[in-house]
């Protein structure tokens, strides 16, 4: 697999120039785009609602966003191998662009929603095409610092989402939570236009729409599963069943499909790689156990330890800053050593000895030692994150690397979503065993309770809904630990190849590939 020049600029793979620099950070930029999305609406929903209307559809509001960039991740990925990343990356950040335009113009709850699937549809683009980009343009031994870079910004992005709606619903209106995606994806789309010079594409083979309408079927049903079961309808209502058949018989008809289509969406040789096929599934796993522990920890913090939902943001520091902290380290030695299974396997560890000591939580235990326990947790979720993208990234050709980087990310997302739901379910249903059935914490409600709407409760009941959070909160991280150990026996088979030096020119064997 030979690397082509460039027109215009350095042969692909070379370390980058300052070009190349400036273009990584709009790649980044167009990621924190995608990153703070959701985050930053989280605290204006409140307001959108007041003004709005329409609380009964009010988590439509993220589910439809959710729901569309799933579906919308892989079909981004082949179309950017088969017609040129840099087109295919700038289309995707003009429809997110024009959907946060139209999301900000919403004048009913109803518009919102639908204006939140046309923004999703762009930023199913974001991530994969930023993830391909950086394959792409930058080798092996310089990938790991700009995929750290892209971790960092999915941190940062944790900690001041919450905290720059907050700032922007309360001084300029919560319609600025969508106006702000426009000045920053414009810079992006400008320096990626301008400052980025790739070789034409244009594959002769059709695009495998069948295919791509069957994954979406699969997708969505598994998102709606998740999102509707156990809430809005019980996991044996006929609706839930029938979304499970849709699933079960949609992967059947899609894999047949697959194997006959000219261009797959997902190509199926791809998972002839065992690196890559176990890169997948422990990136699920993770996904379900990052995705539960950012839910779940605010509310313990802000419940339990009556943090207010603003310190919680910061309180969230200690996790994140492991995350990124080892992120960035494991890049560097990822790339120097090539050592994947190492790496992989003590990520997974830690992730396991993380989920456990959070699942210890109880009323008594302090700021400082959750603090110290979410800092083994965020180590552990760093080690896996940075692997499991190197892994799926370095075991495919580059002609599928957009196929890679989407298949990855869909399985951490699809994770995340199960994650959500299961340990919501269980955590949901221990704090409603537990908690006071009479009073202001009675009731339906009463897992929605705020620091401040805590705090008026008489003293022995705030007690015993604290005590029922902790064990709601116990609970969930048990499901995640065992969900962790999972992952852990996933990354002991993950091969330890060391990558050769990546030299211009040469090609590279597919890591976890038969030789």
């Amino acid at each position: 697999m030979a690397h082509h020049p460039a027109q215009g600029g350095p042969p692909i793979g070379t370390p980058p120039r300052p070009r190349h620099l400036l273009v990584m950070s709009a790649v980044v930029v167009a990621m924190l785009l995608a990153a703070l999305d959701s985050l930053i609406l989280g605290t204006a929903m409140p307001t959108i609602v007041a003004e709005l209307g329409g609380l009964e559809h009010l988590s439509w509001v993220a589910s439809a966003y959710m729901l569309a960039t799933a579906a919308s991740t892989p079909v981004w990925g082949k179309l950017g191998d088969m017609y040129g990343r840099k087109a295919v990356f700038l289309t995707s950040i003009g429809i997110f662009l024009a959907g946060s335009v139209v999301a900000g113009m919403a004048q009913s709850m109803g518009q919102l929603i639908g204006f939140r699937v046309l923004q999703g549809l762009g930023g199913g683009g974001l991530m994969v095409g930023a993830l391909a980009l950086i394959g792409e343009l930058i080798t092996p031994a310089e990938r790991g610092k700009f995929q750290a870079m892209a971790s960092t910004v999915m941190g940062a992005a944790m900690v001041g989402g919450p905290l720059a709606g907050g700032f922007l619903t309360d001084h300029l209106g919560w319609r600025w939570c969508f106006y702000l995606n426009v000045p920053l994806g414009l810079a992006a789309f400008l320096a990626i236009a301008m400052g980025l010079h790739l070789p034409k594409k244009r594959s002769q083979a059709p695009l495998d729409y069948l295919g791509a309408a069957l994954l979406t079927a699969v997708i969505t049903a598994l998102v709606l599963i998740t999102t509707w079961g156990g809430t809005r309808y019980d996991w044996t209502s006929p609706a839930v069943i029938g979304l499970a058949v849709v699933a079960v018989a949609g992967t059947a008809a899609f894999l047949t499909v697959e194997r006959r289509a000219a261009a797959p969406i997902l190509p199926l040789d791809i998972f002839r790689s065992a690196n890559f096929s176990w890169a997948n599934i422990v990136a699920f796993l993770f996904g379900f156990v990052m995705v539960a522990a950012m839910t779940f920890l605010p509310i313990y913090q802000q419940t339990v330890q009556g943090a207010s939902a603003t310190s919680a943001g910061i309180l969230m520091l200690p996790l994140l800053l492991a995350m990124v902290g080892v992120n960035t380290l494991a890049g560097r030695l990822i790339a120097e050593r090539g050592d994947f299974k190492l790496y992989a396997v003590t990520g997974g560890a830690l992730l396991v000895v993380g989920a456990f000591l959070l699942s210890l939580m109880d009323t008594t235990t302090s700021r400082l030692t959750t603090g110290v326990y979410m800092a083994v947790f965020g180590a552990g979720l760093g080690l896996l994150m940075q692997v499991t993208l190197s892994v799926a990234m370095e075991s495919v050709e580059m002609r599928n690397i957009g196929v890679a980087s989407s298949t990855v990310t869909l399985s951490r997302t699809i994770g995340g979503s199960f994650g959500v739901s299961l340990a919501g379910i269980v955590f949901a249903d221990r704090v409603n065993d537990a908690a006071p059935s009479s009073g202001a914490a009675g009731g339906e409600g009463h897992t929605q309770l705020s620091a401040e709407s805590l705090a008026a409760l008489p003293e022995q009941v705030r007690a015993a809904y604290e005590q029922a959070v902790a064990d709601g909160t116990h609970a969930a991280f048990l499901i995640a630990a065992a969900l962790a150990a999972a992952a852990f026996i996933g990354a002991w088979f993950i091969k330890a190849r060391p990558r050769p030096a990546d030299r211009p020119g040469e090609a590279r064997p597919a890591v976890g590939a038969p030789r």
